[in-house]
């Protein structure tokens, strides 16, 4: 099973404030549904209450170390190793992390893909996507995307994937 990484950041490694995503971006939101529409989606529990309910079309896998837990419509667990199994017992092909800052530091170095969003901007962040080392990574895809008159920022779309 591929363990892909998908995340926007800033110019800073910036990828959130206050629990929630520091921009707006339709154009990247179209991309993550497009990639990850038929997936395992694992999250912190943060993140999934940032979200608030089940994305649709995708099966929900929580990490929290609260006991007794719960979020209808989702599997929850207490550790990303138990994530990772769920989504192997389901015969999940790719399973997509989809943060916090925590997940993402937790899962680095078993990933094996990042999609990632450069936001061509500064913000005022208050968590960070780890460093990626261009010698341990591969860029295989740059594309600008058709900027949405919606978007609040510019941004470019990358794939990469981990050198072995």
């Amino acid at each position: 099973m591929i363990i892909s990484l998908i995340t926007a950041m800033d110019k800073n490694r910036g990828i959130g404030k206050n629990n929630k995503l520091p921009w707006h971006l339709p154009s990247d939101l179209k991309r993550f549904k497009r990639l990850t529409m038929g997936h395992h989606l694992m999250m912190g529990r943060k993140t999934y209450e940032t979200i608030g309910k089940p994305l649709p079309g995708r099966v929900m896998i929580i990490v929290t170390r609260q006991k007794g837990y719960l979020a209808e419509g989702c599997i929850v667990v207490n550790s990303i190793q138990q994530a990772i199994i769920e989504a192997e017992n389901h015969h999940e092909e790719e399973l997509f992390v989809i943060g916090g800052a925590e997940i993402f530091k937790q899962i680095f170095e078993r990933a094996d893909k990042i999609y990632l969003t450069n936001v061509h901007a500064e913000i005022d962040a208050s968590v960070y996507f780890p460093e990626i080392d261009p010698g341990a990574w591969e860029l295989i895809t740059k594309h600008d995307p058709q900027q949405s008159e919606n978007d609040q920022y510019a941004s470019d779309f990358q794939v990469l994937i981990r050198k072995h």
